[in-house]
This record gives C-alpha cells, sequence and structure tokens, in this order.
C-alpha cells in the first residue's frame, strides 16, 4: 500500500504546484491590466490564453461589481480553497496509506 500512498503524495505535491504557478500567472494578469498592456506582446497574449478561461467563468457567473472586476480575487480565493481542501486531502490519504 505504501505504494499508492507515494503517488497520490506526488500527485497531491505537483497539484499543489500547479495551482500556486496558476495563481502567480492571475496576479500577474491582474498587475499587468493596470498599464495597458501591449496586446501583440507574447507575454500578454500568453497570459490571456492561460488565464481566460477560468477568468471568463468567474465573470459571468458573478459579473463586474461597482465596475471593478473582481474574479481574479475570487479565482485566487478558489485556487487557495482547492490548494487547502482537496490537495491536502490527497496528501492525508496518501500518509495513511503508509
Amino acid at each position: 500500500m505504501f505504494v499508492a500512498g507515494n503517488i497520490l503524495q506526488g500527485l497531491a505535491y505537483v497539484l499543489d504546484t500547479v495551482l500556486f504557478l496558476y495563481m502567480w500567472l492571475i496576479i500577474i494578469r491582474a498587475l499587468i491590466s493596470w498599464v495597458n498592456p501591449d496586446p501583440w506582446n507574447p507575454i500578454v497574449q500568453f497570459l490571456m490564453r492561460a488565464t481566460d478561461p477560468v477568468l471568463i467563468v468567474i465573470r459571468r457567473r458573478v459579473g463586474i461589481l461597482g465596475g471593478i472586476d473582481v474574479s481574479p480575487i475570487l479565482a485566487i480565493l478558489l485556487i487557495m480553497f482547492l490548494q487547502y481542501a482537496v490537495v491536502q486531502t490527497i496528501r492525508d490519504i496518501g500518509l495513511r496509506l503508509h
């Protein structure tokens, strides 16, 4: 059973890292949006393509509140929830299988 435990712990580690990096992509995109970036810049295009799928879904459900786009904040809170609830649960299950 220790093999399954190690696999689950590895999966939890990878998922945690991916969520952490995605959170930073959202933060960078939000910061860049304050300075009116060049839409033809490859870095800006990458950030848009990488974060739009999540942010657009949140915007559709919540909308823009008082002229402020809160979708990056909500996306970060969702990522933090996933890190503490889902990733930690997978990690704990992996530890119990040892």
